[in-house]
């Protein structure tokens, strides 16, 4: 069990995560500094920074914790890695966990709409991708062959998470996507299992 410390630690992370999403939101990424969102969750702004070593910490800290998955989903399974990973992304559409891109809460509609239409947000995110896919490619065994699996796995969870985002940000609701999501996941891992 976490003590107080820990605890009073986690909190003010967690405010100041929220205050920088909530700020980023309402005024865009580039108009809100630091000094503000240090304001608004009532810390100094070093104090923010042994926290968060950037703004852009600040706004992907929420995807960075996803950071590795897919490698320790397979490594963890002792199934096929693309059957491990198709089920592991078919709960999440179950689940409505936003990485899947099928949650159409307004606020995480808004926080997707924000990370991939600000550049410096949009950049941070390609180099998450890129180490989650010399993860996977490690956690498959390494070597060209594995490589290149592991850029199809990763290209396939980011192409459907972003076709479902697309569609939900033109109003269709998550509930209504459902089937036709997890229809597109298995097809997308089954053109993979059938290499």
């Amino acid at each position: 069990m976490a003590g107080l410390r820990d605890r009073k630690k986690q909190q003010t992370h967690d405010a100041l995560s929220q205050a920088a999403i909530e700020l980023f939101l309402e005024h865009g990424f580039d108009e809100v500094s630091v000094a503000d969102i240090a304001a608004a969750a009532d810390v100094s702004k070093p104090t923010l920074f042994k926290y968060f070593a950037t703004k852009q910490d600040l706004a992907l800290h929420r995807i960075a914790d996803h950071a590795g998955e897919a490698a320790r989903v397979v490594t963890a399974s002792t199934t096929d890695p693309v059957e491990a990973l198709r089920d592991h992304f078919v709960d999440g559409l179950k689940q409505r966990d936003p990485v899947t891109g099928l949650n159409d809460n307004p606020t995480v509609l808004a926080y997707y709409r924000l990370i991939l239409h600000t550049p410096a947000l949009a950049t941070r995110v390609h180099q998450f991708v890129a180490a989650d896919q010399a993860a996977l490619a490690e956690a498959l065994g390494g070597g060209l062959t594995n490589e290149l699996a592991a850029a199809d796995l990763i290209s396939t969870q980011q192409v459907l998470s972003r076709r479902n985002w697309v569609a939900l940000t033109g109003g269709i609701t998550a509930d209504t996507l459902y089937r036709t999501a997890v229809a597109e996941a298995k097809q997308a891992y089954g053109r993979l299992l059938r290499r």
